[in-house]
């Protein structure tokens, strides 16, 4: 039986945008607007498992591992409520690359 951690996908996007100045968080592929920010609840909304895709400038020259302990420290207190978080980051110069990859 699941329960409900209380965290939304709203209340990690929040975390993410104020602490981590996002320039785009992204869900399921969709393309969201400038500091539009969106994280995707795939628990089937118990609130326990969330991910995202994460466009930031604070991820440049950071190997992977680095960017997801920012993104970690920035959610921190959500994280721990929930089961799984999935993450993607990415700078924006590797979004726009990605981004011309998927239209080709």
């Amino acid at each position: 039986m699941s329960s409900n951690s209380g965290i939304s996908s709203e209340v990690l996007t929040q975390a993410i945008k104020e602490k981590l100045s996002a320039e785009h968080v992204i869900a399921n592929q969709l393309i969201l607007s400038l500091l539009e920010q969106e994280v995707t609840d795939t628990s089937g909304g118990c609130g326990q498992s969330f991910e995202a895709i994460i466009v930031s400038s604070l991820f440049e020259g950071k190997p992977l591992l680095a960017r997801h302990r920012l993104v970690n420290e920035a959610c921190a207190e959500q994280i721990a409520q929930i089961h799984a978080f999935s993450q993607k980051t990415l700078t924006p110069a590797q979004w726009v690359e990605t981004q011309s990859k998927s239209s080709s």
